[in-house]
């Protein structure tokens, strides 16, 4: 019995099938088939960015009460992973 190498995602225009393994959906499974225009990819300086920006929105909405205790937690998990490295290659869209 041989493993599915993608997974089915689904988004306002319809499934898409994405590689194993990656975190992102349909609509940017979309953009990687249709704009692959430079093959330039964002830096590691800048995910890690990203990754950083995330991590304190998510501080600063729980101290505004925005969001609950749990729901920072899992996006400051979420934001340290990227901030740290460990999701590089879900980043995969041309600049």
């Amino acid at each position: 019995m041989s493993k599915k190498s993608f997974r089915i995602a689904k988004d306002s225009m319809g499934e898409m099938n994405i590689p194993a393994g990656m975190l992102y959906g349909a609509s940017t499974q979309r953009a990687v088939l249709n704009f692959p225009v430079s093959g330039r990819r964002f830096s590691r300086a800048f995910i890690h960015a990203l990754g950083q920006i995330k991590l304190s929105a998510a501080k600063a909405n729980q101290k505004l009460g925005l969001l609950t205790r749990v729901q920072a937690k899992a996006i400051a998990l979420a934001a340290t992973s990227i901030r740290d490295g460990l999701h590089d290659d879900q980043f995969v869209l041309d600049i």
